[in-house]
């Protein structure tokens, strides 16, 4: 099952991302051809390629020449596919060693060091002389 899975994938994911789709036209082709043969009977295979591959012109039915394979390309659709492997937590266990501390400025919710800004926008006190 599961090898039949991955060949529908990958066939998906090439038909859709690289010009392998333009096989899925060959009928197109082989009708056309049959088209052209009960016109003209004595046109051969090569000649019908020649004819339209080669040295293409706008006739009466270029708009079925159009929808032949290999004659337009487009760009292919980019796909990616991640496949996830099992979710899963892996626990391990710290031991921290105690930190040194440091005696660092702290800030207030304006962003000021406290002791600096304060005193300025306090209003003047009285010397007691």
């Amino acid at each position: 099952m599961k090898k039949l899975i991955s060949i529908l994938l990958l066939s998906l994911y090439l038909v859709s991302t690289t010009e392998v789709y333009q096989f899925l036209k060959i009928p197109t082709l082989i009708e056309h051809y049959w088209e052209h043969k009960r016109m003209n009977p004595e046109m051969s295979v090569t000649a019908f390629l020649k004819i339209h591959y080669d040295h293409p012109v706008k006739d009466g039915d270029y708009g079925k020449d159009q929808k032949l394979p290999f004659v337009i390309h487009s760009t292919p659709l980019n796909l990616v596919f991640t496949i996830n492997r099992g979710f899963y937590f892996e626990t391990a266990i710290y031991h921290l060693n105690s930190l040194k501390s440091h005696k660092i400025p702290s800030k207030n919710e304006d962003f000021s060091y406290k002791g600096f800004a304060g005193p300025i926008w306090e209003p003047p006190k009285l010397l007691s002389i």
